[in-house]
């Protein structure tokens, strides 16, 4: 009777240790037209690139991990295609607890990903393509003083640069706008962390002061308060 008693403890006890749906996340998909390769997920706990878990494919290019998660933050999903190239290997993606579906090509691997499941990766795809119009304008500006035939004037040169500081300064602003616009997303503190942690102080400390306590608590909201307390 006591070794039922122990046997029944003893798998009450395994199954509550069981997977936390609210720290568990799963990243599953397909990589089109791949049939073999190894697929690696990553993530920077600290300030070095860390490998979580690996697969290998070897036939229809489907994948699956499953692995904690504390707290939102980014991931990586990187193909090694063993081509010695390292562009278009690595998908980018705000991972949260749940199920992220991400869908893509294995030669246009980074660039046609579609990625379901997460509404940070929603806020960051949203944030990205207002930026990539602020950061085509000085590409623009760069290239109209790099190919121009004849040795530009200093007045030239001047105003080019006055027209390339007005345009950096409207990407922060429309990065600090983002962040307060969105305070109750993880996506915030990430923001004036990644895109603008040379921004002033008190743009830094507004941002921080309206997150939500979810937010605030979170990996990216610890960060911004140590930032701060740096600053």
């Amino acid at each position: 009777m006591k070794k039922i008693l122990f046997v029944v403890t003893a798998l009450l006890v395994l199954s509550s240790c069981g997977d936390n749906p609210d720290e568990t996340l799963i990243v599953n998909g397909k990589v089109k037209g791949l049939k073999k390769g190894m697929l690696y997920l990553q993530h920077v706990p600290d300030s070095v690139l860390v490998t979580v878990d690996s697969v290998a494919i070897n036939g229809d290019g489907n994948f699956s991990f499953k692995t904690k998660l504390l707290s939102p933050e980014v991931f990586y999903l990187y193909l090694n295609k063993k081509d010695n190239n390292d562009i278009n290997d690595r998908i980018t993606f705000f991972a949260e607890p749940g199920t992220i579906t991400i869908n893509t090509d294995w030669n246009t691997f980074d660039t046609t990903a579609e990625i379901s499941g997460s509404e940070t990766q929603e806020k960051l795809e949203e944030f990205r393509k207002n930026m990539t119009g602020i950061n085509k304008r000085n590409i623009e500006i760069m290239m109209k003083a790099a190919q121009s035939e004849n040795q530009l004037s200093q007045v030239s040169i001047d105003s080019l640069q006055n027209i390339s500081n007005r345009n950096t300064q409207r990407g922060y602003a429309f990065a600090i706008n983002f962040a307060l616009n969105n305070k109750s997303s993880f996506i915030a503190p990430y923001i004036a962390l990644k895109e603008i942690p040379d921004a002033n102080v008190k743009y830094l400390d507004s941002i921080y002061s309206v997150l939500s306590p979810e937010v605030a608590a979170s990996k990216y909201g610890k960060e911004l308060a140590t930032l701060l307390k740096k600053n």
